[in-house]
């Protein structure tokens, strides 16, 4: 039974590398049955093309501009000894 992927899965099959997603591969039917029933898959339909998964683009965050250094010095602390 012919299902198409709708999640990737890591690890290996057989000793071969899951399909990834959107991709289609050839199952026994008790597998394929329990990938559809569990959401992981899709029965494909064989005269349909096969359509590539895509990503959104990714989200940028631009971080906060950094102030720039104070340029005060502070008083020592009452009590103490300068150093020099």
């Amino acid at each position: 039974m012919k299902v198409r992927m709708l999640v990737g899965l890591s690890g290996t099959r057989n000793g071969e590398k899951w399909p990834q997603r959107g991709e289609v591969t050839d199952l026994p039917t008790a597998e394929a049955e329990q990938l559809v029933s569990s959401g992981i898959a899709e029965q494909a339909d064989e005269d349909a093309p096969v359509e590539a998964a895509t990503a959104p683009p990714a989200e940028v965050s631009v971080p906060p501009a950094a102030k720039p250094p104070s340029r005060r010095r502070g008083r020592p602390a009452k009590g103490a000894t300068p150093q020099e």
